[in-house]
């Protein structure tokens, strides 16, 4: 293979087994019957991809109606699995096929208006990672872990720099109670703390993605977790705790107790999607009383027998946790409603083209 990406990716390839491809072998049938060859995607530069195959790591194309057609969220990404048309003499390797994604982490595109953007796929847990330096950030934290439940894995709090916290303890008990269900990890780069637990995410050759702004320490912790100086790191500057980007690309990279991970750039912002089954999830026992509401479609704002407001007035229900609730599931419902009304304007644009050809071949006396 050849043009290999640099870093990590490039140094060893894993096995297809070691990348999880026993759980879409079954799915990949009908393109192997075409002659395509299975590789999942490991890096992402500016619309170029690497991809990992039984052959080893190469860089590939695209077809056009992957990247250059169709909506962002339908294009390959870190963690997708390909089909790909092996390079001939004459041509160079392309990819031909994106097999269906079990998960897929989303977020609202931060640079364009109602239009989602696919930050990796095929995730089966995602560590959520916040810095005890300067944390725990329970808001940041609440507006991931909606994100995490909707794209369809599992989430795990990891709250790093742990030896730099007073009282870790009180830190976790925080976390705790706005994560119901959720596992809370300590971890400390520095002494080791929580490496040993973070690695049986990935037993059974499981994908584990983390997100978490810069400088909670995501790059020290990929090191680790690898065992080895992949990621460059960053310092953290003192006046405000904020790190430089040190991670600018997605990039999929081996364990070597089996599985792959997945690095993310630093979110600074991380906006809503449709996440308003993500967001019911964070927030279970929001969920739960607002089933007892007198309407269905009860707001939780003003309408009267509101169960979610009973509860707020008689101090069983946290002010905090109400107001995040009720902040993220208006960002949501908003993105839906935005994303809805995109998709309705492009079926009506398409439709006039269409309508406008047959009018020019008719005219024309083509059709």
């Amino acid at each position: 293979m050849n043009d290999p990406s640099p870093g990590a990716t490039a140094s060893a390839t894993p096995t297809l087994d070691l990348l999880g491809y026993d759980r879409f072998r079954g799915e990949f049938d009908e393109h192997a019957a075409e002659g395509l060859e299975p590789a999942r995607v490991v890096r992402t530069i500016r619309g170029h991809l690497w991809v990992a195959s039984e052959s080893g790591v190469t860089r590939v194309n695209p077809t056009g109606n992957l990247m250059g057609g169709g909506e962002a969220e339908s294009r390959p990404v870190v963690g997708d699995w390909v089909g790909v048309r092996p390079a001939t003499e004459t041509t160079s390797a392309v990819v031909e096929a994106l097999i269906p994604r079990r998960s897929a982490f989303l977020r609202r595109d931060p640079g364009k208006a109602a239009v989602a953007q696919v930050l990796a796929a095929n995730i089966d847990v995602v560590f959520i990672v916040d810095g005890l330096d300067r944390g725990p950030n329970l808001r940041r934290i609440e507006r991931e872990l909606a994100l995490a439940w909707e794209s369809g894995a599992t989430p795990v709090v990891v709250l790093s720099k742990a030896d730099l916290c007073e009282d870790a303890a009180a830190a976790v008990a925080s976390v705790a109670a706005i994560a119901p269900g959720v596992d809370v990890v300590l971890e400390s780069a520095t002494t080791g703390a929580g490496l040993d637990e973070l690695l049986t995410y990935s037993d059974g050759n499981m994908t584990v993605a983390l997100i978490g702004p810069s400088g909670v320490g995501k790059s020290t912790l990929v090191n680790r977790l690898v065992g080895g100086d992949i990621q460059s790191v960053g310092e953290v500057r003192a006046f405000d705790g904020k790190g430089r980007h040190t991670t600018v690309t997605r990039e999929l990279v081996a364990l070597p107790t089996g599985g792959v991970l997945v690095d993310t750039p630093g979110l600074r912002a991380v906006a809503m999607w449709d996440d308003e089954e993500g967001v019911d999830t964070t927030f279970a026992e929001i969920s739960e009383l607002a089933s007892g509401c007198k309407f269905d479609d009860c707001s939780h704002e003003t309408e009267p027998g509101c169960a979610v407001l009973a509860a707020l007035e008689a101090g069983t229900l946290d002010r905090d946790r109400y107001d995040a609730y009720i902040a993220l599931r208006k960002e949501s419902l908003l993105a839906g409603m935005e994303s809805e009304a995109r998709r309705r304007a492009s079926e009506t644009r398409t439709k006039k083209i269409a309508k406008d050809s047959r009018a020019f071949f008719r005219d024309h006396g083509r059709e």
